[in-house]
């Protein structure tokens, strides 16, 4: 048999290097080629997703409904939420809040004493959507989101007409404790949000979960909901984004000219 040199073992090192580095390529070509091909596919799908979530909050997709032909009554818009006023100068469906948020000449800074949801910066414009029943505004579905306690939540908020009535909410995604603030998606306790009023008469945001079971005879309970058991933290990160997105900081200017105007 004959003697292994030390050019020989040098080689056999080589050759064994050369092929790891070789199939790490191939594999690396065939994870980039696979995922920009799907690219389209995941794109199609998180449109779709943000589209069930939309028609979910606002009560319009029933069970086996097609959500692309019930979309078709919503009108996504653009709005300054400083003003209130929709932004016709952007194409709403392009419009990216989390990149705006990032980028400092498409966003402001929160200040701390403001900063209920604890989000630092939002973007100076958000995406709505708005459905209207003939000439009349019948809902507004506003996208909301904010700090929990292990994660951020992000939802829709639908109100009615007046701008002040919940018609339902829908948190899509967030990473709370299963079974206790993970509960934020439970269908059973969303449905208590229905009815409740989000602000007073002078449009200042009082909506809160509060512990317990809410007292039906109590002045407050149009403004209230029961906490989520077990998940004080959560539930006082959702009662923070939801006072912080409708009052003034947030979608509060745009409320109040609907309150006015209409849609």
């Amino acid at each position: 048999m004959p003697e292994e040199t030390p050019t020989t073992a040098r080689d056999s090192v080589l050759a064994t290097l050369t092929k790891g580095l070789v199939l790490c390529m191939v594999c690396a070509l065939v994870v980039s080629t696979a995922a920009v091909g799907l690219r389209p596919q995941y794109e199609a799908n998180k449109a779709l997703d943000r589209k069930r979530n939309i028609l979910l909050a606002a009560g319009l997709l029933e069970e086996g409904g097609d959500v692309e032909f019930l979309f078709d009554q919503v009108e996504p818009r653009l709005v300054d939420l400083a003003t209130g006023e929709y932004v016709e100068n952007v194409d709403p469906s392009g419009y990216d809040r989390r990149a705006a948020r990032k980028d400092p000449q498409r966003s402001i800074a929160i200040p701390a004493e403001q900063d209920l949801a604890r989000l630092r910066r939002r973007a100076r414009y958000s995406n709505v959507y708005v459905v209207y029943d003939n000439a009349r505004l019948r809902s507004v579905i506003l996208p909301i989101y904010g700090a929990g306690l292990y994660s951020t939540l992000y939802g829709y908020i639908a109100l009615a007409g007046d701008g002040n009535t919940v018609q339902g909410v829908r948190f899509y995604e967030h990473r709370e404790t299963p079974g206790l603030g993970g509960r934020v998606d439970d269908p059973a306790w969303l449905a208590k949000w229905k009815g409740k009023q989000v602000c007073d008469q002078d449009g200042k945001a009082r909506f809160a979960l509060v512990k317990g079971s809410v007292d039906p005879e109590h002045p407050e309970s149009r403004y209230r909901v029961d906490a989520l058991s077990g998940a004080t933290m959560t539930s006082r990160g959702v009662t923070n984004l939801v006072q912080y997105w409708l009052g003034d900081g947030g979608f509060g200017p745009f409320l109040a000219r609907i309150r006015t105007q209409g849609g």
